[in-house]
């Protein structure tokens, strides 16, 4: 009697056990899957006001008459930037990125769509990867580009209004690219793409090339694209623990027009809530590109934007005084009485929440 009463203890205790065990494996399971799935994003808004120049708005387009001509901040008074919702799976060997903009800023960023889909101008990013060796990565769809300082996302970049080197080269490619890991310290891509801004399909049958090489954060990037071809450097550097230099420069050439420009990106944290920077960009056209505004050809553009980051935790203000100075008469800078000026003074308060 006694050994049957200690048999069912053991047995009830081995399958409490055993219960047990596989309730804290399934619950380190359903923790491993869920650290492997993702979503972050960002939201924005901002208010833009030009201190020497017009404030209204062109009633026919509903664009601002004056503004610098690089992407983004470029609309008047209380506005919209985008939400931006990115879902990631992450696994050993491959995984996928969905990137979804909703907004002006998303608008703008992909403005070469939709060519086919209803909805391809939310698609921002749009990919697959294989991790084929710890060295080769293959990533196939739509993303966004390797080239330049600044990024589409303004969680990406220390300035809320973006340089005129940004703003006209590529925002983003559909193709197949190949990451690999050289070294601890060079890395090197190769890509075969669409043309350039072209997502969601192949329009004319012709394809873009692309070539970075890395070494320990600095980076040399190449696109050719149906006669058009640009090299651009992009990197920084940790002068002290409390001072970075960041650095862009690019040329670009397609059919005698084009462009060449250099960024410096200083910045100085005071301390972990607020930071100053810097962006000091020179913009020089070949023949009449059409960037800066001027309608003459050879103009250039001195743009110097000094910004603050308030970070106030998952939100940061970003204040910002900016000023374009063109070595000629530009429509894009409008006076009050909507004539050409070579200069053109602004404030951007932008907030900026990243999840």
């Amino acid at each position: 009697m006694k050994i049957i009463i200690k048999t069912k203890y053991v047995k009830h205790l081995l399958f409490s056990i055993a219960s047990l065990l596989s309730l804290l494996t399934f619950s380190q399971e359903k923790e491993a899957d869920s650290k492997k799935f993702s979503l972050s994003g960002s939201v924005d808004a901002y208010y833009r006001v030009n201190l020497n120049g017009d404030n209204g708005s062109n009633t026919t387009s509903n664009l601002p008459h004056a503004a610098p001509g690089s992407s983004f901040a470029n609309l008047p008074g209380f506005s919209l930037g985008m939400a931006n919702v990115i879902a990631t799976y992450e696994g050993q060997k491959v995984g996928f990125v969905g990137d979804l903009v909703f907004g002006p800023r998303g608008t703008d960023a992909i403005f070469a769509s939709p060519l086919y889909s209803a909805t391809g101008n939310i698609v921002n990013q749009l990919y697959v990867y294989w991790k084929v060796h710890e060295s080769v990565k293959l990533t196939f769809g739509n993303f966004n580009t390797f080239l330049g300082y600044e990024v589409i996302s303004p969680t990406g970049n220390y300035q809320y209004s973006t340089s005129y080197l940004f703003s006209y080269g590529p925002f983003s490619h559909t193709g197949l690219k190949v990451d690999f890991a050289l070294s601890s310290d060079f890395t090197l891509m190769l890509a075969v793409m669409n043309p350039t801004d072209a997502t969601e399909l192949n329009p004319t049958g012709k394809y873009a090339f692309g070539a970075q090489l890395g070494y320990k954060g600095q980076f040399l990037n190449i696109l050719t694209d149906d006669g058009a071809f640009e090299i651009d450097f992009t990197g920084g550097f940790n002068l002290t623990e409390e001072f970075y230099l960041g650095v862009n420069a690019a040329v670009f050439e397609k059919d005698d027009l084009g462009f060449a420009g250099v960024a410096l990106y200083p910045q100085y944290t005071i301390d972990e809530q607020f930071s100053l920077g810097l962006r000091g960009e020179y913009f020089a056209e070949r023949g009449n590109y059409g960037a800066i505004g001027t309608e003459t050809a050879d103009s250039d553009v001195l743009a110097m934007t000094l910004t603050a980051n308030v970070k106030l935790g998952n939100l940061t203000l970003i204040p910002e005084l900016r000023l374009d100075s063109s070595s000629e008469a530009s429509f894009n800078f409008l006076d009050e009485d909507l004539l050409p000026q070579k200069s053109l003074s602004s404030f951007v308060l932008a907030a900026v929440y990243a999840f």
